[in-house]
Order: C-alpha cells, then sequence, then structure tokens
C-alpha cells in the first residue's frame, strides 16, 4: 500500500508550516542549506501600531501561495533547482528583554554565516536589521545597503531600542557605508544637508522608470557587498495595508517587483523583509507581498551566487 503520508502537497491553504513549504531545519548549521530562512517575531522596537511579531508566521503562510509555481514567473531559472533552502523557524529569545534579543541575534546569525549560510531574515519590526549588520559586517566588513521603506529610519532622538533609529547607528558603528548606500520609497521627513545616504524619495520612484532607479541603485553600491533590508511600508497602503506605519503615496507592489529584478548581478550577501503586521492586513495582500518579495530576493543571491 502506498504511504499517503510521503505525498506532496501542492494545495495553497494547508501545511502552510514553513517558508515556501521547505524543510524545517531548527539546527540548520550542519545542513547542506545555501540559504537559511529566519523568523524574528519581534516588535518591541516599533513606535506604530505593534503586532510585527507575528509577520514571520504570516509570511510562512502566504508563501504557500508561491510554492506551487516550480519556476518562478518571469525568472528564467528554477530557484529550488540552483539553491538549497531550509526553514530555522524562529529565533527563541526572552520574551520583553530587548538586549537578549539584540545578543540571540547577532549569535544566531553570526554562526550561519560562518557556516557559509546566507540568511533571509523575516520580521518582525525593522530594528532587527540592526543586530543582524553587526553579524553581517564582522564577516564581510563595512557594507552596502539597499534600504527599501517609507522612512530613513536614521533618526537620532530614539532609545536604544528604536525602530526609527538603525541607520543613524549602524554608520557610526561602521557597518554600512552611507556614500555606498542607498534609499527607496522615502516619503516622510528627514534632515537632508547632511543625510549622507542617495535617497530615491517615493514621488521621484513613481515617477521614474525601472531602469532609471536600477541604474542609480547599482551605480551606488558598484560591486560592494551588498545587505538588501525591505520595509513592506515602502509599498502604498493600497498593496500593503497590513504594516505599523503606512504612509500614502508609495510605490506599487509590481513597480518594486520589477526594480528588484533588473538589480540581478549585485553582490548580495543578506537579506530581510519586516515590519507586515498581519493584524491590519486585508486578505493577507501583504503577506503575500512580503513572502513574493522574499522569494525575488532568494532568486537575486542565486543569480549572483549559484548560477554559471
Amino acid at each position: 500500500m502506498k504511504n499517503i503520508f510521503k505525498q506532496v502537497d501542492e494545495s495553497i491553504y494547508s501545511n502552510a508550516m514553513t517558508f515556501l513549504r521547505q524543510p524545517l531545519q531548527q539546527n540548520p548549521l550542519s545542513s547542506s542549506a545555501d540559504i537559511v530562512v529566519l523568523g524574528l517575531p519581534f516588535d518591541m522596537a516599533t513606535t506604530g501600531r505593534s503586532g510585527a511579531r507575528m509577520g514571520p508566521t504570516a509570511i510562512r503562510q502566504a508563501s504557500v501561495n508561491l510554492a506551487w509555481e516550480g519556476k518562478r514567473f518571469p525568472w528564467p531559472f528554477s530557484l529550488l533547482k540552483h539553491c538549497k533552502m531550509v526553514d530555522a523557524g524562529d529565533l527563541v529569545f526572552s520574551p520583553g528583554d530587548a538586549a537578549h534579543f539584540c545578543q540571540q541575534v547577532e549569535t544566531a546569525v553570526g554562526q550561519l554565516l560562518d557556516a557559509d549560510k546566507t540568511v533571509l531574515s523575516l520580521g518582525g519590526d525593522h530594528f532587527v536589521t540592526l543586530p543582524i549588520l553587526r553579524a553581517y559586517a564582522k564577516k564581510f566588513g563595512t557594507m552596502a545597503l539597499i534600504h527599501f521603506d517609507a522612512h530613513t529610519d536614521t533618526y537620532n532622538n530614539g532609545s536604544s531600542y528604536d525602530h526609527g533609529t538603525m541607520f543613524y547607528h549602524a554608520p557610526k558603528e561602521k557597518l554600512i557605508d552611507r556614500d555606498k548606500s542607498i534609499q527607496v520609497g522615502i516619503r516622510t521627513n528627514y534632515q537632508e544637508y547632511n543625510h549622507g545616504f542617495s535617497v530615491i524619495n517615493a514621488m521621484q520612484a513613481n515617477d521614474m522608470s525601472v531602469d532609471e532607479i536600477s541604474t542609480l541603485i547599482k551605480s551606488r553600491v558598484g560591486d560592494m557587498p551588498v545587505y538588501l533590508t525591505f520595509d513592506i511600508d515602502c509599498l502604498d497602503p493600497a498593496f500593503a495595508p497590513g504594516t505599523g506605519t503606512p504612509v500614502c503615496g508609495g510605490l506599487s507592489t509590481d513597480k518594486v517587483l520589477k526594480v528588484l529584478r533588473a538589480l540581478a548581478g549585485i553582490n548580495l550577501v543578506g537579506m530581510d523583509v519586516v515590519e507586515v503586521a498581519p493584524a491590519y492586513d486585508n486578505s493577507d495582500i501583504t503577506a503575500l507581498a512580503a513572502a513574493t518579495i522574499a522569494v525575488e530576493l532568494a532568486h537575486l543571491w542565486t543569480v549572483k551566487h549559484k548560477l554559471p
């Protein structure tokens, strides 16, 4: 009799427990994976609506809508035939202890990098990127940052744990080089005169072509190791209502996906998708957008590091 438990589930609603239905490997250091998906269920640094701690689960559940394709349109190759991926589940840390969270992130990501893995992190509020960058800088040195967001997150008036201050601290800690970094989709106030980062604001991005945007990004980061962080509120709330600090006038999902695909060839070394707050989502469209963007980032990494 055929073993019914060995059947492959191709539905888009059941067994939605891991990203793209890839194996759950809670000890991924000894695995053969190229990319390790790590959930970071943390939202203690948020200044808007809370709930991003539920983001990793929502993104995983939405990702089953993408798992059945095999080859993600319009990419010309099958991701999982060229890139081995496992889901490490969510990071374990002491609830309510932001300092312990930072220590756990930096240690976990550092161990994965030491094991020659690439980390695709699912937030969580955007503060999670700072301890990730600390771990990455120990291996890659100062990096270029590609940052999609409605906010610059370069504010210096927050607490030690604030999702609006990461990119104020990161250059000071020499984790990223502002002169090689770029922010896309910005549409909230910031001090332009000493900002340092190149900015394509949302109004500009909505008026520019995909080629114009991608050319500016590529020329800015050059051949430096690149960390790409995507705050889902870069998208207009029409496309991503499920987030803590929505801002009207953002980019469409279509344009963002086209820009990401046009970045093929950059030296991408790490990536995250953050700020999905499913309690405010409608029909899971924010989680689906985040899952789709995460899949695109995995393709970007694979194009550079695994394809001939």
